[in-house]
C-alpha cells in the first residue's frame, strides 16, 4: 500500500475563517476528512500535517523521504519565497505535488511565481478542495502507469 502525506503551510489552519471568498467557508479538518477518504480509495495510507513554520515543513519532508512515497503539498505563502523548502523538495526524491486552493495566477501578482514548482513533480490551483483531491489522483495514476511500464 502506497504512503503518502498531505502537508499544509501557513493560515491554513484558519481555513472556513480567513476570507472565505478566497478560500471557502470549510474547515481544515473537513477537508482533510475528505482528502482521507479519497485516499483510502484508491488505497492510499494517508496522513495530514499542517504548520505555520518553514522549519517544521521542511523537516516533514525530510521525515517523507524515508516514510511516505509521495507528498501532496500546499505551502501557501512560502511557495513564492521559501528556497530552504525547494531545496528540501528537490533533496527527497519523492514525488511532490503542489497544490493551492485558489488559483494564484489570478491573484496577487507575487502570488504567480511559485519558486517551488519546478522541482514539484506537477501543480494543480484553483479548484478549491478539489484541488487535492486531483493531486492524490495524480499520484494515483503516475503509480499505475509506472507498475503498467515496468511489467512489459
Amino acid at each position: 500500500m502506497k504512503k503518502i502525506i498531505i502537508i499544509h503551510g501557513p493560515n491554513l489552519n484558519l481555513l472556513g475563517e480567513r476570507e472565505p471568498g478566497v478560500y471557502g467557508t470549510e474547515t481544515l479538518d473537513s477537508i482533510n476528512n475528505e482528502i482521507i477518504e479519497h485516499a483510502v480509495a484508491k488505497q492510499f495510507h494517508c496522513e495530514v500535517f499542517q504548520s505555520n513554520s518553514e522549519g517544521e515543513i521542511i523537516d516533514t519532508l525530510h521525515l517523507a523521504r524515508k516514510q511516505f512515497d509521495g507528498v501532496v503539498l500546499n505551502a501557501g505563502a512560502y511557495t513564492h519565497y521559501s528556497y530552504a523548502i525547494r531545496d528540501a523538495i528537490a533533496a527527497i526524491k519523492i514525488p511532490v505535488i503542489e497544490v493551492h486552493l485558489s488559483n494564484i495566477n489570478a491573484r496577487d501578482e507575487f502570488r504567480a511565481k511559485s519558486v517551488i514548482a519546478p522541482v514539484c513533480a506537477g501543480s494543480i490551483c484553483g479548484f478549491g478542495k478539489d484541488s487535492y483531491i486531483l493531486a492524490v489522483d495524480s499520484l494515483y495514476y503516475k503509480w499505475k502507469r509506472e507498475e503498467s511500464e515496468n511489467s512489459l
